[in-house]
């Protein structure tokens, strides 16, 4: 047997995601999707791979980038996105196997879709060709083409990962597989989100943000609303009040009622999710379980993100609806009864459960990673919970390596909260020796650290480095007080909490060495770093990832700045410019003599880049020692999803800035 090695930063080109469990309601057959880097290391290649009920494991589709696989009805056909020419069209496939076959053909392609219950339609969700666009189709043809102007009229104008906004609506769509023609059933100036076919087909529900009295402009509105529509579109109404945010809708099995995932904003964007129903003709909603202290849905943070959440998924008889929940560093499936009755936990462990499917006999096959492996595909008999591995897909690459596993712990924070805590031994760990050790802090800050992979943890372990690592105040997993307590308070309660942190594992782990730490973090934990060295010198290098240090220009340059300062710092641009400069990492950059390695996505806009280059323009005014590391073409999800060259490129600073300045 050959000796083990270490991670590499280029071991990212063989990794091998597995994610979209989708069990055959014919034979419990799992299409899933196999994600894997293509050859040029620019890319990703998305693959359909069918496990057969005999064990078999075999290719399904052979397309490039296909992705999102749903079963029909009765299990005869696979339907699924695969792009063609610019967009993302559905096709579909036979159960058995055959030629797949492209079955839309909307000018700007398929954002999701849903079969109908009887699988003679899909409901399609894609943007809807606008007038002007229509205009300058028929001008093209005639005239050569020429740059146009374009005017901006919302605020909400840019996403990221998106880019600037074409102007176009997402709305709603019912195709007929027989007839291969598609009725639009949604339109206006809006978008949909979420959307439901009813059991009997007949009628669909959707989310969206409409104006009202309150809100004239729709892009401000905090909350949505649902709404039910038919299936041609002629008869909407809306359920709802307003009051609530809804991020999924699913009818009931018998019809009945709709269940919303949603929060009532009572703690802003760090509101837990509850379970709401409300009858499916209208009427009063009402919360379930509001005394379970959990957050609903996946909140865990990695990353080898293959792909994250499932929406509800009701047991065969309907009495109890499976939905993920995240607590203290895991990602589990909960049963929760529709009466209000039980709450259970199905399928968890220290790992972070990230999708799941039912199959016909009521069992359950799910995604999972843990800290040791970036994911793969499980089955779990629900009859006595006996647990399945289904796939190994990174078997080969995994025999060759050497990991660093997370030792977790817990602790009380210097006010008596409890807390948790890992810490990550540096590979080739010696007993009685000194090491150095990197502080990760996560972004969000509602999200979680948990028992899941990280790469990047496992390269600063492989360089000889321990990694510690926490969920401080403002993060998920630990209830709503825990995960509101730093809004309005940004540098407060949660700086505190990490700098008890390292007191406690410098107090606990005496082979970490104080005199050589190192501190990095991305988006909120890239303005926590950014806090960091301008109120400490304990750290003797650090790395700020697509970070944010001005919330006075963040306000205006973010895609989400508007709301999102309002909600975290209390204040705007105009009315609250002391407390927004207060909080700014910028206020504090002559304090700064730690060595600061700046990364950021040139496309970033969650955190645009002009975040990283105010602290880099400012510190290199000053003196200090720093660098700035732009990464063309790419967005906040760089490190998780981004240009796999990039990724590794982005690793490899990481790591040499930490060996160029502590030493190992």
């Amino acid at each position: 047997m050959s000796e083990k090695r270490v991670m590499t930063a280029e071991d990212l080109y063989r990794i091998r995601w597995v994610s979209d469990p989708a069990v055959s309601p014919e034979n419990g057959a799992t299409a899933y999707i196999l994600k894997s880097v293509n050859d040029k290391h620019d890319g990703y290649v998305t693959q359909i791979r069918l496990i057969q009920p005999g064990g078999a494991d075999v290719p399904f589709t052979a397309g490039e980038q296909d992705g999102a696989p749903q079963w029909s009805p009765d299990g005869s056909q696979l339907a699924f996105l695969r792009k063609k020419g610019d967009a993302r069209q559905v096709w579909i496939m036979p159960a058995h196997g055959g030629e797949a076959q492209a079955v839309t053909e909307l000018k700007h392609g398929v954002s999701a879709f849903k079969w109908s219950p009887d699988g003679s339609a899909l409901l399609l969700k894609a943007e809807a060709p606008d007038d002007k666009e229509e205009q300058l189709d028929a001008k093209a043809k005639d005239e050569p083409a020429l740059p146009e102007e374009k005017i901006v009229d919302r605020i909400r104008y840019k996403a990221d990962g998106v880019g600037s906004r074409s102007g176009r609506r997402s709305h709603l769509f019912v195709f007929d597989i027989a007839g291969a023609s598609s009725v639009q059933i949604t339109s206006g100036a809006f978008d949909v989100g979420a959307f439901a076919w009813s059991p009997d087909g007949s009628r669909i529900a959707y989310t969206a943000e409409l104006p009202t009295d309150e809100y004239a402009d729709a892009d401000l509105r905090p909350t949505n609303d649902l709404y039910v529509t038919d299936r041609t579109g002629s008869e909407t109404r809306r359920l709802t009040d307003g009051k609530i945010s809804i991020g999924s809708v699913s009818y009931t099995p018998d019809g009945g009622s709709i269940l919303m995932l949603a929060d009532d904003l009572s703690c802003g964007y760090a509101t837990l999710t509850r379970i709401y129903l409300i009858p499916a003709e209208g009427g009063e909603y009402r919360a379930l379980y509001t005394d379970l202290d959990i957050q609903i849905g996946h909140s865990c943070v990695s990353d080898m993100r293959a792909g994250a959440g499932t929406p509800p998924v009701f047991s065969p008889d309907g009495a109890h609806v499976y939905l993920q929940v995240s607590q203290l560093g895991r990602v589990e499936i909960a049963r929760y009864a529709l009466d209000g009755s039980e709450f259970e936990i199905v399928a968890g462990g220290d790992r972070e459960i990230y999708q799941f499917a039912l199959t016909p006999e009521g069992s359950l096959v799910f995604a999972a990673a843990d800290p040791l492996h970036p994911g793969d595909l499980y089955r779990l008999e629900l009859q006595g919970r006996t647990e399945t591995r289904l796939t190994e897909c990174n078997k080969e690459l995994w025999s060759e390596l050497t990991l660093s596993e997370p030792e977790e712990f817990r602790y009380a924070a210097g006010d008596g909260w409890p807390m948790q805590g890992w810490i990550m031994k540096p590979i080739g760990f010696k007993e009685g020796s000194k090491v150095p050790a990197v502080l990760e802090i996560h972004g969000g800050p509602q999200a979680m650290y948990g028992h899941t992979f990280m790469h990047e943890f496992q390269l600063l372990a492989a360089a000889g480095y321990a990694v510690f690592y926490t969920n401080p105040r403002g993060g998920h997993g630990y209830g709503q007080v825990h995960v509101n307590t730093v809004r309005g308070d940004y540098g407060g309660r949660d700086y505190l909490d990490l700098m008890e942190f390292t007191d406690y594992v410098l107090d606990h782990y005496p082979f970490v060495d104080g005199s050589r730490l190192g501190v990095t973090g991305g988006s909120y934990g890239g303005f926590m770093t950014n806090w960091i060295v301008g109120h400490t010198n304990r750290f003797q290098a650090a790395v700020t990832q697509r970070s944010i240090c001005n919330w006075l220009s963040f306000y205006g340059v973010s895609d989400i700045g508007y709301h999102f300062t309002e909600d975290q710092i209390w204040g705007n641009a105009w009315d609250d410019v002391e407390k927004l400069w207060k909080h700014s990492p910028l206020a504090y950059v002559k304090n700064v003599s730690t060595p600061l390695l700046i990364l950021h996505g040139e496309q970033d806009m969650r955190c645009p880049i002009e975040q990283g280059e105010q602290m880099f323009v400012a510190l290199k005014r000053l003196g200090k020692e720093t660098q700035l590391i732009r990464f063309p073409g790419a967005d906040h999800n760089l490190s998780r999803s981004g240009n796999p060259y990039l990724r590794t490129r982005r690793l490899s600073h990481i790591v040499r800035w930490f060996k160029e300045h502590i030493e190992v």
